[in-house]
């Protein structure tokens, strides 16, 4: 190997120094220790750490392209509708306690149909331009959101004969509002969509 202005020699009290300051600046340095318990395996000590559980899900994968198409359909339809499911659950809170806090019973009904012309504003168009599938998928979250169905929650803010007529109505264009979400069941690919969606993955 050939060098050229300096010898080899003169350069290793340079390296020499550096190689001997390294271990001090490394002391410098605090260590955080982290103690966790540890099992004797084969002779030899391996810690044991407890780890936080994850949930992992994911969607069946579709064997032919027309279940493949169904499949982005319903992705699509879910990632529409959910922030409305998800909307419906808030504003369910919030006027379930407006209407604890009402004076009386006429109040109620006030905040009820003021609750009503204001959502209907804001969303109706929204919501009137929903395909059926959509509108099913929509009932079906908005049970999961609010912890009750369709149906019970319109019996409870606007009475029987109410809840009654909205259903006959729901039914005749082919909506349930009786219609119970079934995470682990029916609707399992819809609730993986949604924890997907919440994940940020989709």
């Amino acid at each position: 190997m050939l060098f050229v202005g300096r010898s080899p020699m003169k350069k290793w009290p340079i390296i020499l120094i550096i190689l001997l300051n390294l271990p001090f600046v490394g002391a410098t340095q605090e260590v955080k220790r982290l103690v966790v318990r540890g099992a004797i395996i084969v002779g030899d000590t391996v810690p044991q750490v407890d780890l936080r559980e994850v949930e992992v899900y994911s969607l069946l994968t579709p064997n032919t392209r027309r279940e493949q198409r169904k499949l982005t359909k319903l992705i699509r339809n879910v990632k529409k509708v959910y922030p409305y499911a998800r909307l419906a659950g808030i504003q369910l809170q919030k006027y379930n306690k407006l209407i604890l806090e009402a004076k009386n019973e006429r109040e109620a009904r006030r905040l009820l149909k003021e609750a009503e012309k204001e959502l209907n504003t804001r969303y109706g168009d929204e919501l009137k331009n929903m395909t059926f599938s959509q509108g099913r998928i929509l009932i079906k979250l908005i049970d999961r959101e609010t912890g009750d169905c369709s149906y019970n929650l319109v019996q409870e803010l606007r009475g029987n004969f109410t809840a009654f007529f909205y259903q006959t109505f729901a039914r005749v264009w082919g909506y349930n509002l009786k219609v119970k979400y079934d995470p682990e069941g029916e609707d399992k690919q819809i609730e993986a969509i949604v924890k997907m969606i919440e994940r940020g993955q989709i």
